[in-house]
C-alpha cells in the first residue's frame, strides 16, 4: 500500500511597501501621465514556490486612491466620466491561467473596470524567491499590460481646436509586485 501525500497550498500575500501599481496614459498625444494605485490588495495560492501552479489570484485596487500628482486630475479620473468611483469603487482582476515559460509567464484572467468585466492576459516576468533579513520569504514579479479604457466604459473623451485628442485610448500597465508567503 502507498502512503498517501498531501500536497500542502501556501498562500501568498500582497507586500504594500515594496509593490506599485502604474499606469500611463498619453495626453494631447506629445507627453504621458503616470499615476498610481496607492491602495491595492493581491493574493496568489501555489503549489510549488515556483509558482508555475500559481491559481486563486485575486487582485484588487481601490479607485478612490488614484493618484496622478494633480488632485483635480484626480477627481476628474474617480468621477463618472471616467472610473465612477461613487459606483464602482474597485478595480478587480481574478487569474484564471497562468502559463509559465522560465521566468516569464502570462496570466490571463477576467478584468473589471467600471462593472465590465473583460478577458485579459497581463505578462509575467517573476523576479525570483528570496528570504528577507527578517526570515520572510519574498517572491518578486513584474506586470506588464496595455488595455483600451473605451472598452471598460471610461469613454470620455475631448479633442482641441486643432484636432488633436486630450486622452489616448490606450492605457499601459505597469506593476512591481512584492508577495509574503504566510506561513
Amino acid at each position: 500500500m502507498q502512503p498517501k501525500y498531501t500536497i500542502m497550498a501556501t498562500t501568498w500575500k500582497l507586500d504594500p511597501a515594496h509593490s506599485e501599481v502604474q499606469f500611463k496614459v498619453k495626453h494631447l498625444m506629445i507627453t504621458t501621465v503616470t499615476g498610481y494605485f496607492k491602495q491595492f490588495d493581491l493574493t496568489v495560492t501555489t503549489q510549488t514556490d515556483d509558482f508555475s501552479t500559481a491559481s486563486n489570484i485575486e487582485f484588487t485596487a481601490d479607485i478612490n486612491s488614484i493618484d496622478t500628482n494633480n488632485q483635480q486630475r484626480d477627481t476628474h479620473l474617480k468621477s463618472a466620466d471616467f472610473f465612477d468611483a461613487e459606483n464602482h469603487g474597485q478595480l478587480k482582476f481574478v487569474g484564471k491561467k497562468y502559463d509559465a515559460n522560465g521566468d516569464e509567464a502570462t496570466l490571463t484572467g477576467e478584468l473589471t473596470i467600471r462593472g465590465i468585466t473583460k478577458t485579459h492576459t497581463v505578462k509575467v516576468e517573476f523576479g525570483g524567491i528570496v528570504v528577507d533579513p527578517y526570515g520572510q520569504t519574498k517572491a518578486g514579479f513584474t506586470v506588464s499590460s496595455k488595455l483600451s479604457r473605451k472598452e471598460f466604459g471610461l469613454t470620455w473623451g475631448a479633442v482641441t481646436e486643432a484636432g488633436q485628442v486630450v486622452v489616448s485610448d490606450e492605457i499601459k500597465i505597469h506593476c512591481e509586485i512584492q508577495l509574503v508567503k504566510q506561513g
